[in-house]
């Protein structure tokens, strides 16, 4: 069986959930006094964070089951969107699929989350000193599928912003 070329980046939404989720459980399992441990000082800390809310810890103080319903419905809305251009997109460029599958991975990755705990599972906190506005520092906490995410909307930014497209012919032309 031949796969269409942007079916081939599937592995790669395989990849993030499989780390995802990896890097969460054994985040979950260790005990509450070993957080934040130093990755690297000052700058890469691991920490053991719960996020109710979305990106940034948005609506973080809003947790109720109203509020993770509408998250997880959508979340399965974002995936259902996401695999159908995976499914039905034609002409698009590999940097394209690679970004369609890292955020189906990223995505899927902390639906589970939100199904299974409420919650998702941050466990990356940056400290970047050198900025001197001091809203972000530390970055609010993050994880493997929230890379992905980031990472996947990157890559679409880029093809859409510099990769050429071959333009169509012009169905009005007259022949000789």
């Amino acid at each position: 069986m031949i796969l269409p070329s942007r079916h081939r980046f599937l592995w790669l939404t395989l990849a993030v959930i499989f780390l995802d989720r990896a890097t969460k459980a054994w985040i979950e399992s260790r005990p509450a006094d070993r957080f934040p441990a130093t990755v690297v000082d000052n700058f890469l800390y691991l920490v053991n964070s719960r996020n109710p809310g979305i990106a940034f810890s948005f609506f973080a103080g809003l947790s109720s089951p109203a509020l993770r319903a509408i998250l997880i419905v959508g979340s399965l809305v974002i995936i259902a969107v996401i695999v159908w251009l995976i499914i039905a997109g034609r002409g698009i460029s590999a940097v394209n699929a690679a970004g369609l599958a890292l955020l189906l991975g990223g995505a899927t990755g902390n639906l589970t989350d939100r199904i299974l705990h409420g919650a998702v599972t941050d466990f990356i906190e940056v400290y970047l000193h050198f900025l001197r506005w001091q809203a972000f520092n530390p970055w609010p906490a993050f994880n493997v599928a929230d890379s992905a995410i980031t990472i996947g909307a990157i890559l679409i930014l880029l093809d859409i912003l510099f990769v050429r497209r071959p333009e169509a012919p012009h169905s009005n032309s007259r022949t000789p």
